[in-house]
């Protein structure tokens, strides 16, 4: 065969244990040998995407340039590599199944019954051969955990690309935990053992184990593994806890994870260059300061909701060599107007996206402190629409101003539904999504950040700042420094800092896309760069006026 190597990651007995950073690790360590990759994730659940689904169900969803609803573990997948996805790169059973239903009411099956074996497989396997096209090594994560219902087909796919491609040309990577426990004080192997059981009773050997768990495993422990599961010893693999998720693909290389691959997969690759990976997580262990800010937001109880936001934050502090300190507040606990002893103390404010109307006036009060007090501030879609709201309300008094989503009668809605969304009342799929171009204003917070004029990037919304109050806002202070090509769409406002009610803000821009969704550890977001700068900036300005305090009395004691 000369075509690319498929590395399976499926994972056993309990979900949540680093499938997807795994994944990615495994892209991140090939590519350090000069390999090219790409990566897909198969979710086993029946909606057709989970862009329906509550983020306390699912986490959040993330965006492709193509603009697909994907898994968060395809943010994953793009932080830790050069691999640029699409929506081939992550299917649901619902669109597998999808795909078929058309394709049988169409009569592409000339009759025949549809099976799972041979039909549903068949379009599994066609999917992973689909995005195979100019890479070395294809890797797949399956969804949930061997032994649900619901993985079966595709963990049946899998079998049987092993039976048409070759073990040299394929790999299975089990991912289990090895649980320690306490009152014994001991590391314990027999769930490894039950889960490598549930593979192979399904015709699947894996080849390589991926060990979840607190305390490194010793010689003995990999060696009792190792031979009650049929795997050879160097193929077992500890992955411990590690407190910074880009040390991961270190600490697998450690192991030898990426040598195992090559030999297993007989593949010939470049020596590894992970230089790039240790001074990372260098400057994220010895930063040279610390800067605070506050995300306020509908979601924060489970903080998946916002995985890409958390981490371009941290990337944004690397952007300055700091380490971002992310403290979560709930937009609800702001509604009563208790803002100060919420908010006092952080050097930059955050407003992330969201859809509904709890929490959003609490959103706006979060965003007129911010403004009053000249706290920098960051609003994406949600927050920017907030913004527009509050200014609207605050500044251009415009009593009663909101978003039709929230006050269908307002008697000013600053912001309303995408026009070409009029009368049209499904959820799925039907906002404005992907990667769409933004032209810059000279001049602004926007340009200094981007250094250029025109941009590309990824939107997920279905409400708009509504044009026909833009000269009553600008009037007011308000700018609009970034819309579509064509004029249709507003995309970023900020503050005019030489005009009243915004005098000398320090930086204070709303985007309607979704810049995290672009930030990489290497390659910062410039947005979150420049947001994290301005809020260190304040940081020291408040320091050196606490320090001038402290100073007065002391003269004068003298």
């Amino acid at each position: 065969m000369t075509g690319p190597k498929y590395i399976f990651v499926t994972g056993g007995v309990v979900s949540s244990l680093g499938k997807g950073l795994t994944a990615s690790s495994i892209g991140a360590l090939l590519e350090s040998r000069g390999l090219k990759v790409t990566l897909q994730k198969f979710d086993p659940y029946l909606n057709v995407d989970p862009g329906t689904l509550s983020p306390y169900q699912h986490g959040e969803v993330y965006v492709t340039d193509d603009g697909a609803e994907t898994d968060l573990d395809l943010g994953h997948y793009e932080r830790f590599t050069h691999a640029r996805l699409t929506r081939d790169h992550n299917w649901t059973a619902g669109r597998i199944y999808e795909s078929i239903i058309t394709k049988e009411r169409r009569g592409d099956y000339l009759g025949k019954t549809v099976q799972v074996v041979p039909h549903v497989t068949n379009e599994i396997k066609g999917a992973m051969r689909k995005v195979a096209a100019d890479v070395d090594v294809v890797i797949v994560e399956i969804g949930g955990t061997v032994g649900d219902i619901e993985s079966l087909p595709f963990l049946e796919s899998i079998r049987q690309m092993r039976l048409e491609l070759g073990r040299e040309n394929t790999l299975f990577v089990h991912v289990i935990l090895v649980p320690f426990i306490p009152t014994a004080g001991e590391i314990k192997t027999k769930p490894t053992q039950h889960s490598v059981k549930e593979l192979r009773a399904i015709g699947i050997q894996p080849d390589i184990l991926i060990c979840r768990t607190e305390r490194a495993l010793t010689r003995d422990i990999k060696s009792k593994i190792a031979m009650f599961c049929s795997v050879e010893e160097p193929c077992v693999i500890t992955a411990h806890d590690v407190d910074i998720i880009y040390e991961l693909p270190l600490a697998l290389a450690a192991e030898g994870l990426d040598e195992q691959i090559l030999r297993c997969l007989n593949l010939g690759a470049g020596p590894r260059e992970l230089a790039g990976w240790r001074e990372l997580v260098e400057r994220l262990r010895q930063p040279r300061d610390t800067v605070s800010i506050g995300v306020v937001g509908k979601y924060v109880q489970l903080t998946d909701s916002y995985k890409s936001l958390t981490e371009a934050l941290v990337h944004g502090g690397l952007a300055h060599h700091l380490r971002t300190e992310i403290v979560w507040v709930e937009a609800e606990g702001l509604e009563s107007g208790a803002l100060e002893p919420q908010l006092a103390g952080f050097d930059g404010i955050l407003v992330p996206g969201g859809f509904g109307t709890r929490g959003i006036e609490g959103m706006v009060n979060a965003i007129r402190y911010a403004r009053e007090r000249r706290v920098p501030y960051f609003g994406i879609c949600l927050g920017m629409q907030c913004a527009v709201i509050e200014y609207a309300r605050n500044v251009a008094g415009l009593a009663g101003a909101n978003s039709t989503e929230f006050d269908p009668s307002t008697p000013h809605r600053v912001i309303y539904k995408l026009r070409e969304l009029l009368g049209v009342d499904t959820l799925g799929g039907t906002m404005r999504l992907g990667a769409w171009t933004c032209n810059l204003q000279p001049d602004s917070f926007a340009h200094r950040a981007y250094r250029q004029l025109e941009i590309s990037e990824r939107h997920r919304h279905r409400y708009e700042f509504n044009r026909e109050y833009e000269e009553t806002l600008t009037a007011n202070g308000l700018r609009v420094t970034g819309a579509t090509p064509d004029g249709t769409y507003v995309e970023i406002v900020e503050l005019a800092p030489t005009l009243s009610g915004a005098a000398d803000h320090p930086w204070f821009l709303g985007c309607q896309f979704h810049p995290e969704l672009k930030s990489k550890p290497f390659a910062p977001h410039p947005l979150f760069a420049a947001f994290i700068g301005a809020a260190y900036q304040n940081r020291q300005a408040h320091r050196a006026a606490a320090d001038k305090a402290e100073a007065v009395p002391t003269r004068n004691r003298n």
